[in-house]
């Protein structure tokens, strides 16, 4: 009789605990998916102040093949004409390993260009780390589709 007592306690016990992790999970998700729009936004505003406080001072961006800093990505934000792109987030995929984050998905980019209108698709990866009390990216790559 106490062993199935005991064995009541630790099924109780372990039930509880799967919600609250899967909550925690679920949090750093949308937390995730949340700080890709604010990126995607503040790219599209031009607003470095705000990438600056997401990106790692280490950041590694990988673009056509290029490796980019945290410093040279902001500068080039810098220079675009706000009013000539825009970023759409599509579906994306956000996987949690304890305090970090993959995150894959694609993105489409409208700009103007000498007067014709372009439209990119890319596919993207990002690595966020959980630190000093935030989520920041550490790492990220991007690459167009064809059409």
């Amino acid at each position: 009789m106490k062993m199935t007592g005991v064995l009541l306690v630790l099924v109780c016990a372990t039930s509880l605990s799967v919600p609250g992790q899967e909550g925690a999970e679920g949090s750093a998700t949308s937390a995730i998916r949340a700080l890709e729009r604010e990126w995607s936004e503040g790219q599209s505003r031009n607003d470095t102040r705000a990438l600056d406080l997401m990106f790692d001072n280490a950041l590694v961006y990988i673009e056509y093949g290029k490796l980019v800093t945290k410093g040279e990505y902001l500068s080039r934000i810098k220079s675009v004409d706000t009013h000539l792109n825009q970023i759409v987030m599509e579906p994306m995929t956000v996987r949690t390993f304890g305090t970090t984050a993959v995150v894959v998905g694609t993105y489409r980019e409208k700009d103007l260009k000498a007067g014709k209108h372009l439209l990119k698709r890319w596919r993207f990866i990002d690595t966020w780390v959980y630190k000093n009390g935030r989520w920041m990216l550490v790492s990220a790559g991007a690459a167009p589709l064809s059409r």
